[in-house]
């Protein structure tokens, strides 16, 4: 039997735009999606997915998920009429949108089989293989979720002159974060088409809002160097205003937002997609973490406590 993992993730800014060159901000979290793949008799391969959900998840993506399986086993040169398996998912990670979870999926299902079948694939090809079953997920993927989920870490990723971008950012200790979930689960296909909508209405303010939150991501991995978290935090806000009249957040992310700097946080905004998924708010110091999540959970949202930047 073999098994892998891949790490949930948030993307503190550039959720929505690496595709057109923006710069991310992304961190792995510390949850987790384990897979495990084993021979059995018959023929083709059968799924048991036991990761919990945010209600109604798995069903809403479960024809995406097997399209996703089908294309990792097809890009591996895994033949389950001669070789079927049982693939099981598990894991500490929520199944929701906006934390990886397509991602975290496809790099521990990459991972299982890679073991289970001794192909030897390096953690480069690993990732390679996961972003092609992120296709069935995002039409095209932009590669951040996969990277994030596979390699750990904090990092900037920009896609640039058809390459990929990866700098690690060096932070001076973990900072808390929350993680709220909206309880809607939204479509990163059809938020790729809004997004696209939203250039051809009125394509000088489109460019103008983009190089606007490249300009942020920079100064964000700026502050988070310098340890100057309320700037962080200050921009992230901010970044959140934009997505709004874009059209990308939705009333429970803004409500949930709210709350959370109404406790304090110094920054908070969507992560992931939009139009749904989660939101993370700034929390740096436990005192500070646990005070947001009291406040978010007293309103019955499901609720992640992290940290950014932390050893995985």
């Amino acid at each position: 039997m073999g098994s892998g993992t891949g790490f949930g993730k948030t993307i503190l800014i550039g959720d929505q735009f690496v595709l057109r060159g923006v710069p991310a901000i992304v961190s792995s979290i510390p949850y987790e999606t384990v897979a495990t793949v084993e021979r059995i008799d018959g023929e083709g391969w059968i799924l048991e997915d036991n990761r919990v959900e945010v209600p109604g998840y798995k069903e809403q993506k479960k024809a995406k998920q097997i399209q996703s399986i089908n294309r990792i086993l097809e890009v591996m040169k895994i033949d389950v009429r001669k070789n079927p398996v049982k693939i099981t998912f598990g894991g500490t990670l929520l199944a929701g949108s906006g934390v990886g979870a397509s991602a975290a999926s496809c790099v521990s299902l990459a991972r299982a089989l890679n073991e289970e079948f001794g192909l030897g694939l390096s953690i480069d090809e690993i990732n390679q293989v996961a972003w092609e079953g992120e296709f069935a997920y995002h039409g095209t993927p932009s590669g951040v979720d996969n990277t994030a989920s596979c390699y750990g870490g904090l990092m900037l990723y920009q896609l640039k002159d058809d390459q990929k971008i990866i700098e690690r950012v060096q932070i001076a200790r973990p900072i808390e974060v929350v993680l709220a979930n909206s309880g809607v689960t939204a479509d990163t296909a059809a938020l790729n088409g809004l997004v696209e909508r939203e250039k051809e209405r009125d394509p000088a303010l489109f460019s103008k809002r983009l190089k606007t939150i490249a300009e942020q991501a920079l100064e964000v991995k700026k502050g988070l160097e310098a340890n100057d978290l309320k700037k962080v935090g200050g921009i992230l806000s901010e970044n959140h205003e934009i997505l709004i009249d874009m059209g990308l957040s939705h009333e429970k992310l803004i409500y949930l937002c709210d709350l959370a700097l109404e406790k304090g946080a110094l920054g908070a905004k969507l992560t992931g997609g939009g139009m749904g998924g989660y939101m993370v708010a700034l929390t740096p110091g436990k005192d500070l973490q646990e005070r947001v999540v009291t406040a978010i959970e007293k309103e019955g949202f499901a609720v992640i406590r992290a940290n950014v930047g932390g050893e995985v």
